[in-house]
């Protein structure tokens, strides 16, 4: 995560994929390797086993699409930061694994082209877009109404490129793999022009979307760490000793510990809110149990609300969609703020211009660690631990907390916890054909809205069957 930004920047100017074999086989080979120490080098943490379901379906269509017979799209999950690097581990071994061992022939190396959120270059530095152009990325911005250069570009791989290409079309990670975010129509939308292309090209593929589903789970449940970390929220949120009962089952004791820690946060969040945002964020408490989760969750997404329109009234963005959307929209209305495409050169400004221009750059920064705090519990439910009291799930809720509290008292995020050893599953569900759809859906512009919208959902409720435990 990038400091604190004090000055103006530079226009974030879009990275063109310039895929180098070389570069992906190097990177290849030492991937195992990251996948273990990718923050923390000396902890017993990070990712020792990935394993694939149904990935002969995958061998498959890429043996049909080196014949020329297919177009086709990896639709994949996105829960946490690690998803491309499993995605990598899946194409550059298992696949071609698994095609041996089916006598299934291949032309080597087996990978994709992908899409990867422009941003990330700016927490993780600039060797990241230099890597990812090589390893065949297109940069997109994900606020933009219409980000026409990568859009132009996905468009062309998806048509003519020697690999398919990889999207994950919930646009980002929401930390939970029980959960499924809303997914954006740009993966639909890319099928549907993809159908169209190659009919204007005379050419006969059949255009297909792979939905992928990735679930990580600990090799054994860090039920230490995770007691460790609460320890650690609740010392660095102010939080009292706890006073419940130690006598119970420890998913209890933790569930009581969670629920507490998160009433506290949203009650200092609520009155930071009133006091120094005048906000009108009435108390609403309740005796009953069983409806304190329902009042906790509801108490967030007014907090989360709250937070986005203070952001939305700055930057004069309009409160539309659900709260990915409008986080997406402050995003790249921050950006704009910051990263100046009006500017030709910074050093040229004089020195009231570029003062004004650092005053703003930093504000608009201010201004938008409010909607990271909403962005971090996007996916937040309430019974999502209740349903399944699992490690995982009391891992990632504590995670998400961390986050937000790290947001609050540093400018730089120091790394999550790596909380132990992790498996990763991947599924891979059966293809979804587009060329099908397009055939009611050609010359109306309305029934493509309604295919696209249709297409969506079909993706979204086959990546939910494939996370089903």
């Amino acid at each position: 995560m990038p400091k604190s930004i004090h000055s103006t920047q530079p226009p974030l100017k879009f990275i063109p994929e310039r895929y180098n074999p070389l570069v992906l086989q190097l990177f290849s080979w030492v991937l195992p390797f990251i996948l273990r120490v990718r923050t923390r080098p000396w902890l017993p943490a990070g990712i020792v086993r990935i394993e694939a379901k149904n990935a002969e379906i995958l061998a498959k269509l890429y043996q049909e699409f080196q014949a020329g017979k297919i177009r086709f799209l990896l639709a994949f999950r996105h829960p946490e930061v690690e998803d491309p690097l499993s995605m990598l581990y899946l194409l550059s071994r298992i696949v071609p694994q698994v095609a041996r061992q089916q006598g299934i022939k291949l032309q080597y190396p087996v990978h994709s082209h992908f899409m990867y959120e422009r941003g990330m270059t700016l927490w993780a530095g600039n060797w990241l877009g230099w890597l990812f152009s090589r390893a065949g990325g297109v940069p997109v911005r994900r606020g933009r109404r219409a980000d026409r250069q990568a859009i132009q570009r996905a468009r062309e791989l998806f048509l003519n490129g020697k690999m398919p290409i990889a999207v994950a079309p919930e646009g980002g990670t929401n930390g939970h793999s029980g959960i499924v975010s809303p997914l954006e129509p740009g993966v639909a939308q890319l099928g549907f022009w993809c159908v169209e292309d190659v009919q204007k090209a005379n050419r006969e593929e059949t255009v297909l979307i792979v939905p992928i589903g990735i679930k990580y789970s600990y090799i054994n449940p860090p039920w230490t760490k995770i007691d460790w970390l609460l320890t650690k929220l609740e010392r660095d949120s102010g939080l009292p000793g706890a006073e419940i009962s130690q006598g119970g089952k420890k998913e209890d004791i933790l569930y009581q510990r969670l629920l507490r820690l998160a009433e506290h946060l949203i009650t200092e969040m609520e009155e930071f809110y009133r006091r120094f945002y005048h906000r009108d964020l009435p108390e609403i408490t309740t005796d009953n149990d069983t409806e304190k989760n329902e009042i906790l969750i509801a108490k967030l997404h007014r907090l989360m609300d709250t937070a986005l329109q203070i952001a939305e009234e700055y930057f004069h963005v309009q409160a539309q969609g659900n709260f990915i959307d409008r986080c997406r929209r402050l995003e790249e209305a921050g950006w704009n703020y910051i990263y100046r495409e009006d500017i030709e050169d910074i050093g040229s400004l004089s020195p009231l211009k570029r003062g004004l221009a650092d005053w703003i750059a930093e504000e608009a920064d201010l201004r938008m660690q409010h909607m990271r705090i909403a962005e971090s519990f996007v996916a937040v439910t309430a019974n999502y631990i209740q349903e399944k009291p699992k490690a995982e799930r009391f891992a990632e809720t504590a995670l998400l907390m961390f986050d937000m509290l790290s947001r609050i008292k540093d400018s730089t995020l120091p790394g999550r916890p790596r909380l132990g050893w992790k498996q990763a599953t991947i599924t891979i569900g059966e293809p979804i054909s587009v060329s099908e759809r397009w055939e009611n859906c050609q010359g109306n512009r309305q029934a493509l809205r309604t295919g696209v919208s249709d297409l969506t959902r079909d993706l979204f409720v086959a990546i939910e069957e494939l996370i089903k435990d």
